[in-house]
């Protein structure tokens, strides 16, 4: 089944490895073939794969748009190793990492990365509410360094250091 891709003016898309620029105005792709075929904003840079979850979709994007064998299978290792970090320090996002690797190993990559950015989307939420819990706990020590808030030191509260 044909692949009907729009192409707007501007955009880069890769197919099977190669980057296509449309420098014109907008455009209809037809692909006949089954190709590996990643559009821009589907596209993660290297150096923005700065979380667990980022770096797992970035080892799975290339082990998807690398023709080299030998290159794809490296990057599908690193991806399994990736995995099992993000695994571990978010055991919570078992069940989305397992469709990953379910779809990794049906050899369906481009329906993993799209699993895989639900590992990102989870992630977010994680760190937002770290961050969150974070900023609170500065909020209460700021306020008790400025004596908003009564502490007592363990010198106060013991009679006998007196």
């Amino acid at each position: 089944m044909p692949l009907l891709i729009d192409f707007k003016s501007n955009d880069k898309l890769i197919i099977n490895g190669a980057v296509l620029e449309n420098i014109g105005g907008n455009t209809k792709i037809l692909v006949h073939n089954n190709s590996a075929i990643l559009r821009e904003k589907e596209v993660l840079a290297q150096e923005d794969a700065q979380t667990p979850a980022s770096r797992v979709y970035f080892e799975l994007q290339s082990g998807y748009i690398l023709q080299d064998e030998a290159q794809r299978q490296e990057s599908l290792k690193r991806f399994e190793l990736r995995l099992n970090e993000f695994i571990a320090a978010c055991p919570n996002a078992l069940d989305i990492a397992q469709k990953v690797r379910d779809n990794v190993q049906n050899d369906r990559i481009y329906k993993a990365l799209k699993e895989a950015r639900n590992l990102i989307k989870y992630e977010s939420n994680v760190l937002q509410e770290f961050s969150e819990q974070l900023q609170n706990f500065l909020v209460e020590s700021e306020a008790a360094d400025n004596g908003d808030v009564d502490v007592q030191t363990d010198e106060a509260a013991d009679p006998s250091s007196t």
